[in-house]
C-alpha cells in the first residue's frame, strides 16, 4: 500500500491515478487495476444517494462510505473527503471528525476543500498525524455560494491567490494538492511550484496526476462534465443485463432446472 510519502515522491516523476468509490465493490474493482489513490467523495451525494449537490452529506454518512471502502482495499491509498461543514468551523470538532476516518473507518488521509480557512487546519492535522489532501480551484461544497460549477482562477488576481494557497497549503504540510476546473496553464504554473504533486480533474494534461469519479469513467453517469471522458459504457451492459433478466422471469426460462434443487427425501407437506 503506498503512503502519503510514496505519493509525494512521485510528483514530476511518475503520473499519480485516483479514482472515487463508494463501495466495496468498486474499491475491489479499482483497487485491483492498480490505482494509486481511492478517494471516498463527498460525491457520493450527488453520484450515489440522489441529492442535487454534495452540501447535504453527513460526517456519518461519509463514514459508513469510508468503512466500506477500506475494508475491500489492500493496495491503494485511501482517502477520506471531509463533507460540508465538517471541518473549518471549530478546530478541535473538525479535528475529531476527520480523525474518525482514519481511527474508525480505516483511511489513510483526508481531503480538505480549501481556502485561507484552512491552511492553519491543515497544519494542526498533520502534526496530530493526519495527512491532508488540499483542495484548490472549483470546490463544489461552494455551490450556493458560485450559483453552479464555473472554472475557477480565470483572471490574474484568482490565478495569483490560487497560486499562493497552494503554496500556503504545501508549507501547512498537505502532501498533495487537487486542482479542478482550472484553466490549464494555471494548473501547470502551480505544479511548476510545488514541490507535493498536483493532481487534476479538469485542468489539463501537466498535473502531476488526474482523478475521475468511477461512475463518469466507466460510463454509469448519464451526463458527464465536459472535461470528464468515459472509458467504458458500463450504462448500457446494466441496462441490456436488467431487460434481460425481466423478459426471463416474464417468459418462465428463469430461473430454469440448473437453478433449482428438489429435496428426494421430504415426503408430501399436505
Amino acid at each position: 500500500m503506498p503512503t502519503v510519502r510514496d505519493v509525494r515522491e512521485q510528483a514530476g516523476e511518475e503520473p499519480i491515478t485516483m479514482l472515487t468509490a463508494y463501495d466495496a465493490p468498486t474499491a475491489e474493482i479499482v483497487d485491483d487495476a492498480g490505482v494509486d489513490i481511492i478517494l471516498v467523495g463527498d460525491s457520493v451525494g450527488n453520484v450515489v444517494l440522489g441529492h442535487e449537490t454534495t452540501v447535504p452529506v453527513t460526517v456519518d454518512g461519509i463514514a459508513h462510505h469510508v468503512g466500506a471502502v477500506s475494508r475491500a482495499t489492500d493496495d491503494a491509498l485511501v482517502v477520506a473527503d471531509m463533507p460540508f461543514l465538517s471541518f473549518g468551523v471549530d478546530e478541535s470538532e473538525s479535528i475529531e471528525n476527520a480523525g474518525r476516518m482514519l481511527k474508525e473507518e480505516g483511511a489513510q488521509a483526508v481531503k480538505l476543500e480549501s481556502g485561507p480557512h484552512t491552511v492553519d487546519l491543515t497544519e494542526k492535522m498533520v502534526q496530530l498525524g493526519i495527512p491532508v489532501m488540499a483542495h484548490l480551484g472549483l470546490t463544489p461544497q461552494h455551490v450556493n455560494q458560485y450559483g453552479g460549477y464555473p472554472r475557477q482562477g480565470t483572471d490574474q488576481a484568482a490565478a495569483e491567490r490560487m497560486l499562493e494557497l497552494a503554496i500556503e497549503h504545501e508549507e501547512a504540510g498537505a502532501f498533495s494538492l487537487v486542482l479542478e476546473h482550472v484553466p490549464s496553464n494555471v494548473a501547470a504554473e502551480i505544479t511548476e511550484a510545488l514541490d507535493i504533486p498536483t493532481i487534476g480533474i479538469g485542468a489539463g494534461p501537466n498535473c502531476d496526476g488526474q482523478v475521475l469519479v468511477f461512475d463518469d469513467a466507466v460510463g454509469i453517469s448519464e451526463w458527464t462534465p465536459s472535461f470528464s471522458e468515459q472509458f467504458g459504457n458500463v450504462r448500457t451492459e446494466m441496462e441490456s443485463a436488467v431487460d434481460d433478466y425481466v423478459d426471463a422471469v416474464e417468459s418462465g426460462t428463469f430461473p430454469a432446472e440448473e437453478h433449482s434443487h428438489e429435496e428426494s427425501d421430504l415426503e408430501d407437506l399436505y
